[in-house]
């Protein structure tokens, strides 16, 4: 029988997303690879109930997260039936709808029956009567904004979420997204973007949006496929991400250019007592936008090291200079 960490609070830092009374932790659980019905459930388990042992108390998931989809949200079911339960209430657990799910014209995007007929399969996938935070994965280019913006809305009003989320809308969707959830009575709490220190499109309007509509960040990918960690400085090893089949990282992506900034990155990281992952971490929190960062793990060690990140926040003027240098190049 699981019992959490008495100490769990002591150390792990917290952080108000935008204008709520939500605190997030500064790093978050993702549970988009390494949880579905391919992996292996014990250190599934291992790595959620040690990151709560950390002070973690966000685990993100997605319809779609496995292989197969909705996998992932029936593991992360089994371990909070089996141990997590009791904690509930401490417990910001998110889902979200929109990519591909089952098939049909109703499996994805972004209509009002897609959104929540899924959002009740995945409250029955993981046992819960409602979710922390509800999501629409992607804006729908051929759905009216209303009608999906109408589905978060019901969803919250319905209490099967507490709080409505977007992910991958640019500025002007999020504003436009903003202002129809506030006429329906509802504020948007979160935002999840794609952003680190080598892909900066958030800085282009979406953290003004956020800022001043008082909406919080929580980006994903924050080391870019594991490229803002030291697992490519010495070349592309034979059993990384880049040298299998990913669809997400090719090795044609690590060049020379690439990765000698990489290697100029990780030694300032070694000046600041980071490793290269620890300040690729610290690094978004430089902006009050940022409640919080989604990292992926295969390992509990990893989680470990991530946490890590909270013991150096601040920049100088000096260090962020270089940064801008080596990463907008």
């Amino acid at each position: 029988m699981y019992t959490a960490n008495s100490t769990r609070y002591d150390h792990m830092q917290y952080k108000r997303c935008g204008r709520s009374g939500i605190q997030l932790p500064l790093v978050s659980l993702g549970l988009w690879h390494n949880f579905g019905g391919g992996s292996l459930y014990d250190t599934a388990r291992q790595m959620v109930l040690g990151a709560f042992d950390l002070g973690i108390t966000h685990f993100d998931l997605a319809n779609n997260y496995g292989p197969p989809p909705g996998s992932a949200e029936e593991n992360f079911g089994r371990i909070l039936k089996n141990d997590l339960m009791p904690y509930r209430d401490e417990l910001i657990i998110s889902t979200k709808s929109g990519y591909l799910m089952w098939p049909g014209p109703y499996g994805e995007w972004g209509s009002r029956k897609q959104m929540l007929a899924s959002l009740d399969q995945s409250l029955k996938r993981m046992g819960l009567e409602y979710v922390d935070i509800f999501y629409h994965h992607r804006p729908d280019p051929d759905t009216p904004m209303e009608e999906s913006m109408g589905a978060l809305a019901t969803a919250v009003h319905s209490g099967k979420a507490l709080y409505a989320g977007l992910s991958n809308y640019n500025a002007e969707q999020t504003e436009q997204a903003v202002r129809l959830l506030r006429e329906m009575g509802l504020k948007l709490l979160i935002h999840q973007p794609r952003y680190n220190m080598l892909d900066r499109r958030p800085e282009e309007g979406l953290y003004t949006v956020l800022e001043r509509e008082g909406v919080g960040a929580i980006p994903f990918s924050p080391l870019e496929q594991g490229i803002l960690t030291d697992r490519y400085l010495n070349g592309i090893p034979a059993d990384s991400r880049a040298a299998g089949a990913s669809v997400f990282l090719k090795p044609d992506k690590l060049t020379d250019d690439l990765l000698g900034r990489v290697r100029r990155l990780n030694d300032l990281a070694q000046q600041r007592g980071q490793s290269l992952a620890q300040m690729a971490l610290s690094w978004l929190h430089r902006s009050p936008v940022t409640a919080s960062v989604i990292i992926g793990a295969s390992k509990l060690s990893q989680i470990e090291d991530a946490v890590q990140a909270q013991n150096n926040l601040a920049f100088s003027e000096e260090e962020l200079r270089l940064i801008d240098g080596l990463t907008r190049a």
